[in-house]
Parts: structure tokens; sequence; C-alpha cells
């Protein structure tokens, strides 16, 4: 399941995954939100959580998230993933150079520093990667 997480700033969508997901969520909750945020803005920024009740992701939503990304390769401005899920934090910190945005990883217990950091403006002596 995805749920929008509520309360980030303009410019910033949060989404959060929990049980089993699939590619009927993604096409129900991210993709119509993303999709009505770019046509109002040009960049934006994303806060995406994994938390601790997650349990997978079904190959069709893996389809969506890479099509979803692709779409809009250039439209991201940061991106805050935030889990403990230990292959999902491999795979981010594998590909993370691929992301053309700020990319930073969070763990569960860091997701009020991630929405902080996804509301926050650039810094020239950003750490990049955590």
């Amino acid at each position: 399941m995805i749920e929008q997480i509520s309360g980030l700033p303009p410019g910033a969508l949060g989404f959060r995954a929990s049980g089993q997901v699939t590619a009927q969520d993604y096409e129900r909750v991210l993709v119509p939100d993303v999709e009505a945020a770019f046509a109002l803005n040009r960049k934006l920024r994303l806060l995406y959580h994994v938390g601790p009740d997650f349990t997978g992701f079904d190959p069709g939503a893996m389809w969506e998230d890479a099509m979803l990304g692709f779409r809009h390769f250039s439209g991201w401005d940061r991106v805050a993933l935030v889990t403990d899920v230990p292959w999902l934090r491999v795979a981010a910190l594998a590909m993370g150079f691929a992301v053309p945005a700020q990319f930073k990883l969070f763990n569960n217990i860091e997701l009020d520093e991630a929405t902080t950091w996804i509301g926050e403006a650039h810094s020239t002596d950003e750490e990049g990667n955590k």
C-alpha cells in the first residue's frame, strides 16, 4: 500500500510504502499525485518512506516506479529515501549516482531529519549521499 504524506512544503511530495506494494498502488496514488504536481512545478522534491511494516514490491510496482522516474528524469530536485530495508538500502546506494537530483538515504529513525532536508534550501557544501 502507498499513501501520501501530508504537511510537506510546496514543491515537495511524500509517500509512505507499507505492506505489499502493487502496480495498482502506483496507478491509484503515486502516479496521479506526481503527474499533477509536475503540471504545476518544473522541479519537485520527493520523500519516500518505506516503513518497518513493508513486506515487498510486486514486479509490476517496480516497473511503474522505474517508468515514473524515467518520464520525469530531469524533473527531480531532491530525493530522500527513508528505510531500514537492507536490500533497498544497498540498491539505493548502488544506484544513487544515477538519480539526476540531490539524493540522500535515511534510516527510519531519521524520518524527521529527512522531512527537514526535503524542505531546506540548497547548500553548496552539501554532504550528498548519507
